[in-house]
């Protein structure tokens, strides 16, 4: 709270006030206008209320911190940049689309994913005026933008934007902001609308965006004065970053665009309810009770989500203390280091055997920042049916949603560890789990991760795990959705956060090349790889483009079987192997009968030539490790083709609806009879 009060402190310093002769000398003649504006960047701060000088703080601040309801909606009034520095007079009226540029700049945006049209022009002329050069980066289809707006988030932790117009621009907005919803992506999409005398007249290019996404959004907005620009942006990007994180999304029509007046930067933000419903820092004796759990337990697990993102550090601290394993989520891979010992990799129904294993065995089970999701805990009944369940969420919609807890605490993972780890520090209990470790670890050699090794052909997991090695681990990594996605979950080790890029709730195909765009985007010096699968690929394979005409330095490592992979394993395992429109291939011939890599389909190399990105096919095992060091040693993005059957299978796999004890663990495409596909 000190650091905090010092904020309070300086925040009611005097505010800088206009500079007099300025506005005089503007007043009298054109080329005195002409000369100030000139100088105005380095002599006049526009700002109307004391705070405004003052940067602002994280959202985070208001679930660390005891707040009072004054400070909360001081704080959350405050725009990220501190004195900002506007190229317009502080009485000097301006567009609509000047103003919202300019809101955007204020909360410290650097990069926008935007697609122009009739309704959102007025918007992409005033970016190119950007006086902090605002970058847009031209997604080829809006659902490329929202989905590398997804990846700018996800890999950064900040809020992204993203831009589309009306009507068709909007609605191929839907499945991202779905997606960003469902996995808690902080995000702002702005779009255009028919000016506002012609809303409700079906004009042209107009869709109902605010009833459309209303259900898909954390909020949204249809702005229908233009005065209100300023407030209604301060207030989406705090929603979009505070409390459980998601998307807003704000509706402009063109007229409000078209329109001028002056700002006022410095009104309070309307969010009092909202406010008033944020976690307070859990209590002391709230963590106390967990820690009596711990120190009563056997065999306790930790079940880490994507709520530990921000409290990967803490984690950390807290497994350390404990000697407690964990198990991570799809959504959480990398809160805690999975080349540690203390690491079970992923749970759930394509996770490690041991990492359910924990789970089902469990006496204990520590939820932290999770949701229950059913692709986690299979048969509701059967999950960690024998454990206490401590369940820790920032949202209070989750508590007791899925799966009743025994101690349910609402509010963020980084205080309540923080907490939980004074109290440890503070009881210095003496803990031992080494038996129960051991007994997991006895799990972890008898069912590893494992895949069929080849002299000739390549296998997926083999390909990912060499990945893996030849980038250290270090990459950032997106995906598509199918087999691929979990492979290479399992396969490739996460050893910091936000290195993992995947759609995770919403499972939709095609994110893996747009997310892995926003992630270049933010994060140039990173090595940025989709690993896709060719049905993924080719549903957003238009931002290659986007690739090339960015100077984007994407690797794209395809894992291509010709089919619509996690599909045909579903028809294996439990519909006779009979093909349901899963072959993806050219009706002609398949290239895994006939061996002719001219028979492939389609053809990405020669795709990705037209597209002016250098592209490789690769085959056989013996030719993967030169194909894939030619890959990232390349300057520029990069295509790696990379041929597999499509007998494999993702293994192992808990049936939906199933419990630990029906995880499959054996089997492939080869041989579809239930008597091959052995259970626990």
């Amino acid at each position: 709270m000190a650091a905090m009060s010092a904020s309070m402190s300086a925040a009611a310093a005097p505010a800088l006030t206009p500079n007099a002769a300025g506005r005089s000398a503007r007043r009298s003649s054109a080329s005195a206008k002409a000369s100030v504006r000139a100088q105005r960047n380095v002599s006049t701060a526009a700002v109307s209320e004391p705070y405004q000088i003052m940067s602002g703080v994280s959202g985070a601040v208001f679930t660390d911190a005891e707040l009072s309801s004054q400070q909360k909606l001081d704080l959350a009034s405050r725009h990220p940049v501190g004195n900002f520095q506007s190229q317009f007079g502080d009485n000097e009226p301006r567009k609509g689309a000047d103003i919202l540029v300019e809101a955007l700049e204020r909360e410290g945006v650097d990069c926008v994913f935007a697609y122009p049209g009739g309704a959102s022009m007025e918007i992409h002329q005033s970016l190119t005026k950007s006086v902090t050069g605002v970058r847009n980066v031209l997604c080829r289809h809006e659902q490329g933008e929202v989905f590398a707006a997804e990846g700018y988030a996800k890999c950064t932790g900040r809020v992204a934007v993203c831009i589309a117009t009306s009507g068709p621009g909007a609605t191929n907005l839907v499945t991202g902001l779905a997606d960003a919803h469902l996995d808690s992506v902080p995000m702002v999409a702005i779009t255009g609308q028919v000016p506002r005398r012609m809303i409700g007249t079906d004009a042209f290019q107009e869709t109902p965006t605010v009833e459309i996404t209303r259900q898909i959004t954390k909020h949204n907005y249809l702005v229908m004065n233009v005065q209100d620009i300023p407030r209604i942006v301060r207030e989406a990007f705090f929603l979009a970053s505070s409390g459980r994180p998601g998307p807003v999304l704000i509706d402009i029509p063109k007229d409000v665009q078209q329109e001028k007046c002056i700002p006022y930067w410095g009104p309070k933000v309307s969010l009092n309810g909202y406010l008033s419903r944020l976690p307070p820092p859990p209590t002391h004796p709230q963590m106390q009770q967990v820690l009596n759990m711990i120190k009563k337990a056997k065999r306790p697990v930790v079940y880490a989500g994507g709520g530990c993102l921000d409290a990967a550090p803490e984690l950390k601290e807290f497994v350390y203390a404990t000697g407690i394993p964990v198990c991570q989520t799809l959504m959480g891979l990398g809160v805690f280091p999975e080349s540690d010992p203390l690491s079970l990799d992923m749970l759930g129904m394509h996770g490690a055997v041991y990492a359910n294993y924990a789970i089902d065995s469990a006496d204990l089970l520590l939820a932290f920042g999770v949701r229950f999701d059913d692709r986690v805990t299979g048969k509701l009944e059967a999950f960690a049916s024998r454990a206490s369940i401590v369940h820790i969420d920032i949202d209070p919609a989750e508590i007791g949603k899925n799966k009743e807890a025994h101690c349910s605490i609402f509010g963020n993972m980084k205080p309540a560890l923080r907490t939980l780890n004074g109290l440890m520090r503070a009881e210095a209990p003496v803990l031992d789990f080494s038996e129960w470790r051991a007994e997991i670890d006895a799990q972890r050699v008898k069912f590893p991760f494992s895949y069929t090794d080849t002299s000739d052909y390549i296998v997926p997991q083999y390909a990912i795990e060499l990945l893996c090695k030849m980038t250290e681990g270090k990459a950032i990594v997106s995906t598509g959705v199918g087999q691929h996605q979990m492979w290479a979950a399992q396969f490739y080790k996460f050893d910091e956060p936000r290195n993992w890029l995947t759609s995770g709730g919403l499972g939709s195909m095609g994110f893996g090349l747009p997310a892995a765009i926003g992630a270049a985007a933010a994060r140039p010096d990173a090595v940025v790889i989709d690993i896709d699968g060719d049905g993924s690929f080719v549903m957003n394979i238009q931002e290659l483009a986007t690739l090339h005409a960015e100077n984007l330095p994407v690797k794209m490592f395809i894992m291509n079987n010709q089919h619509l992979g996690m599909v045909v394993q579903w028809e294996d395992r439990f519909y006779g192997a009979n093909r349901g429109h899963t072959y993806l291939g050219s009706p002609d011939v398949e290239f895994h009968e006939s061996g002719d890599v001219n028979d492939i389909f389609p053809d990405f190399v020669t795709i990705c030539k037209g597209f002016r990105v250098a592209a490789e096919r690769v085959v056989h095992k013996e030719d993967l490790a030169a194909a894939i060091q030619r890959m990232l040693d390349y300057d520029g993005p990069y295509l790696l083709d990379v041929m597999f059957p499509h007998q494999e299978h993702v293994l192992p796999m808990v049936p939906g609806g199933g419990a630990f004890k029906d995880t499959i663990t054996t089997g492939d495409g080869r041989t579809p009879e239930i008597k091959d596909m052995n259970t626990l």
